[in-house]
């Protein structure tokens, strides 16, 4: 179902996927992506001080990829343990397609192993960050990569 209002598109694709965009010149777009429905609020919270910027959210891997083929976004926080397709296939398939390889994506995990680590920023990851995490420490993280992202624009 799409609704239109000026300046704002909602959508949703199924109950796992839903938009509310508005738009705004400098907006933003954060795909939040993570098998724990409360882990997306928790992780919109963290970064609710970000301004100008906007959530989309997916419950697994192969959502995450439908919801990139009709939504552009600046920025993708991504789980590794989801049921369906494990974070680090995504994070490949990201970076094997030309229009997501500089897509910054922040690993939110709970495998804090140096091997996870290792293999997450082998495969492309801009950052990797372990919960519980520290919602000022997050928010900076994805702000200075959301910032590195729109100077590379």
């Amino acid at each position: 179902m799409l609704v239109l209002f000026p300046n704002l598109v909602s959508f949703r694709v199924n109950d796992a996927i839903h938009c509310d965009v508005r738009f705004r010149p400098s907006m933003q777009t954060i795909l939040v992506v993570d098998d724990s429905p409360t882990i997306r609020r928790m992780v919109r919270a963290a970064l609710a001080s970000l301004t100008d910027v906007t959530f989309v959210e997916a419950g697994s891997g192969l959502q995450a990829i439908e919801t990139l083929a009709v939504q552009p976004v600046h920025a993708v926080v991504l789980d590794l343990n989801m049921p369906d397709m494990h974070g680090l296939e995504v994070l490949k398939f990201l970076r094997s397609h030309q229009q997501y390889r500089d897509l910054p994506v922040v690993i939110l995990t709970t495998r804090g192993d140096e091997a996870s680590r290792d293999a997450a920023m082998r495969a492309g990851a801009s950052a990797y960050l372990t919960k519980p995490f520290t919602p000022t420490a997050f928010a900076a993280a994805v702000k200075e990569l959301l910032g590195a992202s729109s100077r590379a624009i």
